[in-house]
């Protein structure tokens, strides 16, 4: 009898504690289940969502009825059409692994080319559509020139597309003689200048181009050949995808999603100028990089760059109505995206470490 209490006593001791272990591993596992959420589409998204709600319950704060209200909502979604249709462009660039600086630009250069004397002319004589058309090509060309040096030229994108910067603005610059050019369409701006259940045709512009562009990402052959190349380009090349033909193509998506960008801001100013869409290169990288896109490719989001859009420009509204200088909002930008990369480097090490 003592010597099955011996055993006995023996094997308890040589037990482990099954409820440390326990506990230890539901740690663990709750933890790396954290972790994976942040990582996830919908944890970014979610913390976009609540980055919003908390700059929005700021200006209700700090802005109170001017900033709740619906013209004003209406107002920072008639501003996020314009940029965020070129940060949908942009979106599917810095996915396949580039980068355009030249979408300011393009923008401005497509402007000015539709709304010359001779382009509004043939508008008024035969249907406005032929204003939206040349701005579209004129887009697009340039694009497909960004495209070109990129993937056959061999140029760094950095350099190609800021050739293009320079290149486009001053061509904008020379056929406009630095004047700004008033639209005497009068159909044009009533079409894109009017609104459609209470909604300006603008706002509904960005959310088609923004639809589209989630199904072209994410649900066609083209988006999953994006990531790969976005991802490893040889590698995609290896697999049997024409690299350089589908980078051409994403900058000539680009390029067109500049031309519709110029089309919104022509009806929305009334104007073609060379100084539009001064500085949309740099909002537009930011609206994607916030949304969570990885700079070094291979990885992009629709969605995420929609919030992106909205917060930069629910952050502009807020500083506009409580009078905050345009210095200020560049300073808080500019945080915001050194913080958003800073987490993106310490996420993607996460998902590295075994």
């Amino acid at each position: 009898m003592s010597e099955e209490v011996a055993r006995s006593q023996t094997t308890q001791q040589d037990e482990p504690p099954q409820s440390g272990t326990a506990s230890t591993q539901t740690t663990v596992r709750n933890g790396s289940s954290a972790a994976s959420l942040l990582r996830s589409g919908m944890g970014r998204n979610l913390g976009l969502v609540v980055a919003l709600v908390l700059l929005c319950l700021v200006g209700i704060i700090t802005a109170g009825d001017t900033f709740a209200t619906g013209a004003n909502v209406l107002t920072i979604l008639r501003l996020a059409a314009v940029i965020g249709v070129v940060s949908i462009g942009m979106t599917f660039v810095i996915t396949g692994g580039g980068i355009d600086l030249s979408v300011g630009a393009m923008v401005a250069l497509a402007s000015v080319w539709a709304t010359t004397l001779a382009t509004q002319q043939m508008a008024a004589d035969f249907h406005w559509i032929f204003m939206v058309s040349t701005a579209l090509l004129v887009g697009s060309a340039c694009g497909l020139v960004n495209g070109l040096l990129v993937a056959y030229g061999k140029i760094v994108p950095f350099i190609a597309t800021l050739a293009m910067l320079a290149g486009a603005r001053g061509l904008a610059e020379i056929i406009s003689d630095r004047r700004t050019q008033i639209i005497s369409v009068n159909p044009f701006v009533d079409f894109f200048g009017g609104s459609l259940i209470g909604v300006p045709v603008l706002v509904w512009l960005f959310l088609i181009v923004a639809a589209l562009g989630w199904v072209v990402l994410n649900r066609t052959t083209f988006g999953r050949r994006t990531f790969a190349v976005g991802g490893n380009a040889e590698a995609a090349r290896l697999a049997g995808i024409k690299v350089q033909r589908h980078t051409v193509a994403l900058y000539v998506l680009a390029g067109l999603c500049c031309g519709i960008a110029a089309v919104m801001l022509m009806a929305r100013t009334t104007t073609g100028s060379s100084t539009h869409g001064q500085l949309y290169e740099l909002d537009a990288i930011a609206a994607v990089v916030i949304g969570g896109t990885l700079l070094s490719g291979g990885r992009g989001t629709i969605v995420g760059t929609v919030f992106g859009v909205l917060i930069f420009t629910t952050l502009n509204n807020v500083f506009t109505l409580n009078n905050l200088s345009i210095s200020a909002q560049s300073v808080a930008k500019g945080l915001i995206i050194v913080i958003a990369v800073l987490l993106q480097q310490r996420l993607a090490a996460r998902g590295s470490t075994p």
